[in-house]
């Protein structure tokens, strides 16, 4: 099992496992602290780190459990007449969003990833959502933006949210919307990019190696913070995803220009 593990995290420097493990505890207790942003964390240190086509698998595949963990209050509270819409709109379009992800040069998805995440970051900061309920043709074209953006760079998540949350009900309800478009995006980039062979060894060993510290990490989030993450902490979370995205596109730029 040693040499396996070896073999595994071979070509990986003591730096890099440590910046990768750092980043997903930072990226989980994010995501307990104010209820977003993991994803976004992840792409963005993970592709300087690593590379785009790992680091957007990563980012897929160690969100899993957390997934499982919140899809029966989804499947129970949620409404169908959005969530299955946008959900065949995201994964009519991911696949889209893969082929991007796999065509384009390395330095220029980075810089694609971290442009991605900054608006993603204006969208979340303006609390942006439609002027009235929205309908079918929006949950369509919702489906279809995150799906894109799911594909292409794991971070269709902050549009998803913005059209859940404009659904008129109760809280519970709302939140339900949010976790059944979050749990479709989830779901509906995983068989593009292993089609298209990214769900590699490597990939699959470090996202299950770091699942425990992700999962603590939220755990702790949840524990102390989440009452206030929506509150008080929303506009520091938001400066650090700002300054991460600012940090990983110069980043990405010299890289470029070094080529």
């Amino acid at each position: 099992m040693l040499d396996d593990f070896n073999a595994l995290i071979g070509p990986l420097s003591f730096l890099q496992i440590g910046l990768i493990t750092g980043t997903l505890v930072l990226a989980g207790f994010v995501r307990g602290f104010v209820g977003f942003g993991a994803s976004l964390i992840i792409v963005m240190v993970l592709s300087i780190a690593l590379d785009p086509l790992a680091a957007v698998p990563i980012a897929m595949l160690s969100g899993l459990p957390a997934m499982a963990q919140l899809l029966p209050n989804a499947i129970r509270y949620s409404e169908r007449h959005f969530v299955f819409p946008f959900s065949l709109a995201a994964f009519a379009v991911a696949p889209v969003g893969a082929i991007i992800l796999v065509s384009l040069d390395t330095a220029i998805m980075k810089m694609a990833i971290s442009g991605f995440v900054l608006v993603m970051v204006a969208v979340l900061y303006w609390d942006w959502r439609p002027a009235k309920a929205p309908g079918l043709f929006v949950f369509l074209i919702a489906g279809a933006i995150s799906g894109f953006l799911q594909g292409a760079a794991a971070v269709g998540g902050p549009p998803a949210v913005a059209v859940a949350l404009s659904r008129p009900g109760a809280p519970q309800q709302q939140r339900a919307n949010v976790i059944g478009a979050v749990t479709a995006l989830s779901l509906c980039s995983l068989l593009p990019v292993w089609w298209y062979g990214l769900f590699t060894r490597e990939v699959v060993f470090i996202s299950i190696a770091v699942m425990p510290f992700y999962a603590g990490a939220t755990w702790v989030g949840g524990k102390y913070f989440a009452h206030q993450g929506h509150g008080h902490f929303r506009n520091a979370a938001l400066a650090a995803l700002t300054v991460t995205g600012v940090v990983t596109f110069g980043l990405a730029v010299q890289d470029h220009l070094a080529k």
